[in-house]
């Protein structure tokens, strides 16, 4: 079922059904498919320029290495950019913030496209990262217009295209940019956001209410101690994850001798771990709360990247391991946005792009000391490395419990 042209968000304590059955009975907005579909055109967009840098490097004339700062220069144009665009944007209605963002994704992506220099390719990823304020937003409002009982559901399915865009996104960009060209599936990209631009300016023209918070918003945000440490549960997972994520392929030959086809295979079925992660979470989030779904899945994530190391010579049990590490690394997304929009509900956007700021340094953050790590402790070990990190993130959770307020309700 689809939602009216112009939705609005319900009132505090108003006449939507609640309780489990009414939220089980009740079909989730239909828009929300075509948030993430715009999300998959993102993802893709933004990642999958990893499986053909060399083919960049080649045709810029520079290094592999300098090629691969397009990852960075995205990164830190997302982390910096996207909460600002919020925060000047706060009495836009929501629509057309999302129109402006998929604009400037789209005018990045194609920028990048054409590209003759490396700087002028730089200058295109720093429109993109910008342009991917789109995320925080659609996930706010996924959040705001839900009923209470199926927020989490609801954002998980928002990101369900963030996590395809692993699964289908990066394997497309690598086989188009090695076949015909790196130009090539930036192109592709770029058409496709302005595509999924006119759709949602078709089905979303009629606008949205205004529901950013001003730029002075950030620094209030920021002085609250149950964000700022909420905040850092996303950064220090992040960045344990990506101890190891950032050199997945290296970690899986020293694990166990693949061929190039097992290697394939084994991160393919780690892939679509994460789409069942994505949506297990949502589900998880709705019935056992935030709090619980976090302890639970950031645990189980502990165990598997403590254990990892311990599974080398055993390919199958190392599959199995990183299967459970992948659903659990996609599974946190939900819980945590769900449990950021209770202690600010009016401000979620704003909120969630400070959380997308902590997913991008945390992702920088943890390439640099995975790959500070590997001489001194080896490849097969970085897991261990990483769970440091995770069980910081685990013990965050008992720094202060999450304020309790009545669902739906903001915390100001």
């Amino acid at each position: 079922m689809s939602a009216p042209a112009s939705p609005t968000p319900p009132a505090p304590g108003g006449s939507r059904p609640s309780g489990p059955d009414a939220a089980a009975a009740a079909p989730l907005p239909g828009w929300l498919w075509l948030f993430a579909a715009c999300n998959f055109v993102i993802g893709t967009g933004a990642f999958g320029m990893t499986g053909y840098l060399g083919p960049v490097a080649d045709g810029l004339g520079v290094s592999v290495s300098a090629a691969g700062q397009t990852m960075t220069v995205y990164a830190l144009a997302n982390a910096v950019l996207a909460p600002l665009l919020l925060a000047l944007t706060a009495h836009w209605r929501r629509a057309a913030v999302m129109r402006l963002a998929l604009g400037l994704f789209a005018g990045g992506t194609l920028l990048s496209a054409a590209a003759p220099s490396l700087a002028v390719l730089m200058a295109g990823r720093v429109l993109m990262g910008a342009g991917a304020v789109f995320t925080p937003v659609a996930a706010g409002l996924a959040v705001q217009l839900a009923a209470p009982e199926q927020r989490g559901r609801a954002l998980s399915r928002t990101f369900l295209g963030m996590s395809l865009s692993y699964v289908l996104g990066m394997p497309y960009g690598a086989w188009v940019g090695l076949q015909w060209g790196w130009r090539w599936p930036l192109l592709s990209v770029g058409v496709a956001a302005l595509l999924i631009g006119w759709l949602l300016h078709r089905r979303l023209r009629a606008g949205m209410e205004p529901g950013g918070t001003p730029l002075g918003g950030i620094g209030a945000l920021l002085r609250r101690r149950d964000v700022v440490v909420a905040l850092a549960l996303t950064l220090l997972y992040f960045t344990g994850i990506f101890v190891v994520t950032a050199y997945t392929g290296p970690v899986q030959l020293a694990l166990n001798p693949l061929t190039p086809s097992q290697l394939s295979a084994l991160l393919a079925a780690t892939g679509a771990a994460g789409v069942v992660g994505t949506l297990a979470g949502g589900w998880a989030a709705d019935r056992l709360g935030p709090r619980r779904t976090l302890v639970l899945l950031l645990g189980c994530l502990l165990v598997a990247m403590v254990s990892a190391p311990l599974t080398a010579g055993h390919p199958l049990l190392t599959a199995a391991v990183f299967a459970i590490w992948t659903t659990c690394g996609f599974g946190l997304m939900t819980p945590q946005q769900s449990r950021l929009a209770e202690l600010a509900f009016a401000q979620a956007p704003l909120l969630l792009s400070l959380n997308a700021s902590m997913v991008y340094i945390g992702t920088a953050l943890g390439s640099a000391i995975g790959g500070a790590a590997i001489p001194v402790i080896g490849l097969a070990h970085l897991p261990w490395l990483g769970a440091v990190f995770v069980a910081g993130a685990l013990a965050t959770l008992a720094l202060r419990p999450t304020p309790r307020c009545p669902r739906g309700h903001a915390s100001a």
